[in-house]
């Protein structure tokens, strides 16, 4: 058995203990200070106890951490090597660098003061030589991590197994060509339903890196549509036999690293599980910067998954519109975060979901104190989107518009279509009768305006008095 350290003593009951912790030894809690701070280590906009439509931010908002992005990351990319050099991957043994990363991760999440955090099995131990060592591992992170969370505030927002970055799913896991790479993705899953268990995760995620192909010369399409359906049929079955009422999630990506990914984006995902019977058991976890590799706004894949009853959960990040990859920069833009909090609000909230920033500090960015103040602007940028949503929704700045435009299905041969109550011999005499048509503005810059309205008066608004329940 090999000695393991522990490096931190401040986690307790979710306070800081002592004064300046071990690994983020120059910065303290990060506190609201409002928008006229100019403290760089404090929130100007978001204030976790702050009512807005009758409930906090914190309650709305359900902030998680990325683990892997912020804690495993080191800033290589194909043209470099990595800048990051974190004290706490510099144990060799991979159980010591698992613990001190997760010590780290915990002072870092008490010092944010988020509420969640979320995690691949890789990104809290490295593999172990064999399938049955890395099982090892996990049962010693997931214990050490079910120990540091009884003295926390900080809980299990989803865990995941990665099942994309081992050469052996060079053909993909769920939809491999190789039935003994489906059994060991099937053992990582079912070690990860066992640990989202064990940790009370509120979710469980399929992120689908490899599940998709190159070219169709080589791939049997519906045999690995229909072993995919088969896995998730699987990991439902199990999940109700240890009593893990989590839900599911399903988070869709179009392209990187798969060409042709079966979870393309939203639509193609609810398609995916209409047509194979899975829909009662799956949401989706979303992504900014996956829907604009779709081709689509994030407003669009939030609004999608609504109106199928499927929005679980997102991940807040952006991409760089002038490169074609995802860069999963962390979300600055408040005109996006107000249109995506507007369909999450519209949609009625997370309720098992979140947000979590799967987004990582640039390669240049490369100083430990950069994390907070990448996660600092994230949140703040989404706490505005929140307050400008929920005014717009109040005062139904957009309703009237969207109203008028869509008035003529309120009477006439209008509501005969919308109630079903026509035919084409109806609408074809219909048409020959009324065949000057005249159509109206559908008013786009000024409801833009309208937004940008909203937006620049909460920016300027004095922070709300508290409400009450």
């Amino acid at each position: 058995m090999v000695k393991q350290t522990c490096y931190l003593t401040f986690a307790l009951q979710g306070k800081v203990k002592g004064e300046i912790g071990m690994f983020f030894k120059n910065v303290g809690m990060i506190e609201y200070e409002g928008a006229d701070s100019e403290n760089p280590y404090a929130f100007k906009y978001y204030n976790p106890d702050e009512y807005v439509g009758g409930k906090t931010m914190k309650e709305h908002l359900r902030f998680a951490v990325a683990y892997w992005h912020t804690f495993d990351a080191d800033g290589k990319d194909p043209f470099g090597d990595g800048t990051m050099f974190r004290a706490w991957n510099r144990m060799t043994h991979p159980l010591d660098k698992a613990k001190a990363r997760a010590e780290a991760a915990f002072e870092f999440f008490e010092k944010l003061g988020v509420p969640y955090f979320c995690f691949h099995d890789v990104d809290i131990v490295d593999e172990g030589a064999t399938l049955r060592e890395t099982f090892a591992y996990l049962d010693q992170m997931s214990s050490f991590l079910k120990e540091m969370m009884e003295t926390s505030r900080v809980q299990l927002l989803w865990n995941t197994a990665n099942m994309f970055t081992h050469p052996r799913y060079v053909h993909g896991a769920a939809t491999s060509c190789n039935a003994d790479v489906y059994a060991y993705a099937a053992a990582k899953v079912k070690k990860g339903l066992d640990i989202a268990k064990e940790l009370g995760a509120e979710n469980y995620v399929f992120w689908g890196g490899r599940e998709g192909y190159e070219t169709l010369l080589n791939t049997d399409m519906k045999l690995e549509l229909e072993n995919l359906a088969s896995f998730y049929r699987m990991a439902v079955e199990y999940a109700r036999e240890i009593g893990f009422d989590g839900q599911f999630l399903i988070e869709p990506k179009p392209k990187e690293p798969t060409k042709h990914q079966y979870d393309f984006d939203a639509a193609t995902t609810i398609a995916f599980l209409e047509t194979y019977g899975l829909k009662d058991h799956f949401k989706l976890n979303l992504e900014a910067n996956h829907a604009t590799l779709a081709g689509h706004t994030f407003e669009h894949e939030l609004r999608v998954a609504a109106l199928h009853d499927v929005l679980g959960s997102i991940d807040a990040n952006q991409g760089d519109l002038l490169l074609g990859w995802d860069t999963d920069e962390f979300p600055t833009d408040l005109y996006s975060a107000v249109l995506a909090m507007y369909e999450i609000l519209k949609a009625g909230g997370f309720k098992t979901g979140g947000i979590n920033f799967d987004a990582k500090v640039r390669r240049p960015s490369f100083a430990d104190e950069d994390l907070f103040h990448a996660h600092i602007a994230g949140m703040d940028t989404y706490a505005v989107g929140l307050k400008v949503a929920s005014r717009l929704l109040e005062d139904k700045a957009l309703d009237q518009v969207i109203e008028e435009r869509y008035e003529s299905y309120t009477k006439g041969i209008g509501l005969e279509i919308k109630e079903g109550r026509t035919d084409l011999k109806k609408l074809a005499a219909y048409a020959l009768e009324h065949d000057q048509i005249e159509n109206q503005s559908g008013r786009q810059e000024r409801l833009k305006a309208t937004v940008n309205r909203y937006l620049l008066n909460a920016l300027r608004e004095a922070p709300a008095e508290k409400e009450t329940r």
